[in-house]
Parts: structure tokens; sequence; C-alpha cells
């Protein structure tokens, strides 16, 4: 079905700079970036696919049957996005909220042309229909000028609700924890600009310029744009081994290296930090063993501090092995939408999230990632994200947390403001 071919490359640095912005010629884009993480659980430096040969856009109503179908159709790679708001495919829960992107549900797309860079190569995965212009491609994009990038144009953010709004929600989700509703759940603002139009893949590269995560993505479809700087794994599969990478515990970093280690002890040794990092780790070796071989759940890592360039992070590594019996789809079916955004037990903590929140989530709190031609896949978590809608100029990103017992509506506050901070930088030029 495809036709590969692969090049040594001279500086791969720069060939990825070049192949993302000859990229911007196509209709469809999914741009996925490791940003050169030394990491035993990557597997590409970097993945582009472009110009959509088939696709499917839907609402939540049987979404997973509908991409189980498609994904087994075409039996090819396929990029997309599954947004939070799935969820009412998973369980009887609504989305009422108010909503200003008007993204799909769920977008996937099988790309004609298919390009990896990975140590120190290029990989050219085209369809037969276009595999005639592999060799002018590579021409193109090695020969490629890349544009100095343009000074974008400021956007005034507002805030969906007030800092007093916020700490009031925070008192009635500690209510509900209280009384025994829920353990744990994450709570979400949104911050949100009307009637601007921007340069989504501009935007993308200086927001990615500051943050530089493992699961950076670029998404352009249609007039859907995602610009994401996300530091966490939802779900990967690779044969039957399955990989989830919750994030819970976040603190900042610091220019001063003693102060920056203190910090990072820190957080390791924060007892709220751990018991939120902690409860998620149950929610998804619950998940999983829903679809896992019998006694094949494991924690691997547990609260482990990774350092990024903008924030610390306590990271565990849940795996299991996929039952012989489970197609892909239904492995995320399954664990979808993921713990480290919606809480413990996870139906009651989605249910009061709809109540208290005040927008619709979207593709915020989603994922976006690929599948392989014999079903494996790798989706990141949709957090540290901007999303735009082109058509009808409306930007938004949301940041939240996870409230606890014992957490302080102040604090959580600050947390929210610390996770948004690159990208308020990035689009107020500040």
């Amino acid at each position: 079905m495809r036709t590969s071919r692969i090049f040594s490359v001279k500086d791969p640095k720069k060939l990825k700079e070049q192949l993302l912005s000859w990229s911007r010629q196509f209709k469809e884009i999914a741009w996925l970036d490791s940003n050169e993480y030394d990491s035993k659980t990557g597997e590409y430096e970097a993945i582009l696919a472009v110009e959509a040969f088939t696709a499917i856009k839907t609402d939540y109503v049987n979404a997973f049957d509908k991409l189980k179908e498609y994904q087994e159709t075409t039996a090819d790679w396929i990029f997309g996005y599954l947004s939070y708001d799935l969820k009412n495919d998973v369980e009887n829960l609504k989305s009422s909220n108010y909503d200003g992107l008007h993204f799909p549900d769920l977008y996937f797309f099988q790309p004609q042309k298919l390009v990896f860079i990975k140590q120190g190569k290029i990989e050219f995965h085209y369809l037969r229909m276009v595999d005639d212009e592999i060799e002018d491609d590579l021409y193109d994009i090695q020969n490629f000028k890349v544009e100095s990038d343009s000074k974008n144009i400021p956007v005034k953010v507002e805030a969906r609700i007030s800092k007093e709004e916020y700490l009031d929600k925070i008192r009635l989700m500690l209510n509900h924890i209280h009384r025994g509703d829920i353990y744990e759940a994450n709570f979400c603002q949104e911050f949100y600009a009307e009637n601007v139009e921007i340069d989504a893949f501009n935007i993308y590269k200086s927001l990615n310029e500051i943050s530089s995560p493992p699961f950076a993505a670029y998404l352009k479809l249609e007039n859907f744009n995602l610009i994401s700087a996300s530091p966490e794994r939802y779900l990967r599969k690779r044969g039957q081994a399955l990989l989830s990478q919750p994030i819970k515990g976040t603190a900042r970093r610091a220019d001063n290296i003693e102060e920056d280690r203190k910090i990072a002890l820190e957080l390791a040794d924060d007892p709220k930090e751990q018991s939120e990092n902690v409860m998620i780790v149950d929610l998804v070796r619950n998940d999983l063993s829903r679809i896992a071989r019998k006694g094949s759940v494991k924690v691997e890592e547990l609260c482990k501090v990774y350092a990024f360039k903008q924030v610390h992070q306590l990271i565990s590594s849940v795996t299991a092995e996929i039952a012989d019996d489970i197609p892909p789809v239904e492995a995320l079916r399954t664990s979808f939408p993921m713990g480290s955004m919606t809480g413990a037990p996870k139906i009651s903590a989605m249910k009061i999230i709809e109540k208290l929140e005040e927008s619709k989530r979207g593709l915020y709190s989603g994922a976006v990632g690929y599948f392989t031609p014999n079903g494996d896949f790798d989706f990141n978590v949709v957090i540290r994200s901007i999303i735009y809608n082109s058509e009808n100029n409306y930007l938004s990103f949301s940041v939240g947390g996870a409230i606890t017992a014992k957490s302080d509506p102040e604090k959580e506050y600050e947390e929210c403001l610390l996770k948004a901070r690159a990208m308020r930088k990035v689009l107020t030029n500040l």
C-alpha cells in the first residue's frame, strides 16, 4: 500500500525545521515532535503526516465504533484526535457547557504522504498514488528556505471565570470530596479570545521553543487548529504492551540550580501531590485491568520527578499486556477519558466537573496521536495547548489541576497561572 524510501541526513535538526515549514502548503497537517527527549519509550524524533486520502469526522454518537471500523478498514497509518466529550459515547453523560470552538468530537485522516525523522535518517512512506513524488519532495525539503519567525500580533486573552468564581467553585468541589461523592477531580478553567486572526503555525513554533515537551503536536485539519506543548502520554500500544504515563503534581522551575533542585525534592516529598498521583495511578490500573491479560498490570514508576523547561512534574508509568481478543480501539474506549483529566471515581468526577465548569472541554483534555497499520498506537494528553478555529476566529486554552481533600483554593489558582504562563506569553508577546 505504501512505498518506503530511507535517506541519510547530515543535519537532522535543520532538516526537521525545513520539513515542518514545507508542510504548510497542505490542507491537512499532523506534526508530532518528541523534541529529542532521551526516552526509552520514544520511537520517532518527529512525524509528519499530510494530505488526506480518506478521513473520518464525527460527533460523539457511536464514535468509537466508527473509529474501530475506520481503523480496521484502512489498515494503514491514521492520525487525528479524540475529544474529551467522547465520554458521552463511553458513558451515559452529556456536555452542555458553552462551546466557542465547535470542533468535531473525533477527526482522523489517512495521509497520502508520511515522513519520519529517526536516528539521523529521513523516511518517506507514501501511498503508491504519490510515490513518484518522493525524490522531488526530498529535494524541496532539503532546499526549503525557513523564514525567520515573524512577530505574532498580541492577542488579548480573557478568563471565562473570575478568580473569585474559581475559588468558589473549588470550595464546592471540596464539599463534594468531604461528603464522599468523590476522592479527587480535575477542575479546569478556560481562557479565550474572540474575533482574532492568528498564524497558528508560527505560534506553535514559538510555544514549542519555550516548552520543548516530549509530546508536542501541531494539527491543522481544515479550519481546526491545535497548538500543543503536552508533556504527557495518555496511552501507547506496541505489540501486546500497553503504557500509560499519568501526570499529577506540578512545581515551578528556578534559574538557580540549588533552588531548582530543592523545589524538585520538595515536590517528590509533598504528600498532597503524591496522593493526587497515587489515586490516578489506581484509576489507570483499574481501567487497564479491564482489557489486560490477568496479572499483567504493573506500576513501573511511581511519582518520579521529571524536569521540563517550565515546570517539574510527578509522573508515574503503568504497564500492561493487552488481552488477545481486544481490538486496539477498545483499549482506548475502555480507558477514555484519561484518569489524570477526570478523577476518582471517574464517572462521579465527570458529572461534577460538567456541573461546575463553565466551558465545554472539547479537544482540551482529549488526545492526539496515531495508529499504525498493525494496530499499534500512541496518544498524548491535550494539555498546555492552544486551540483555534480559523473559521469563526475563536481561540481557547484551558488549565486546571487535581482537587483533593488537602487542596488549598488559592494554591490551586496559582498552579493554574503557572501552567498557563507559556501559552499566555506566546499569545501576548509579554
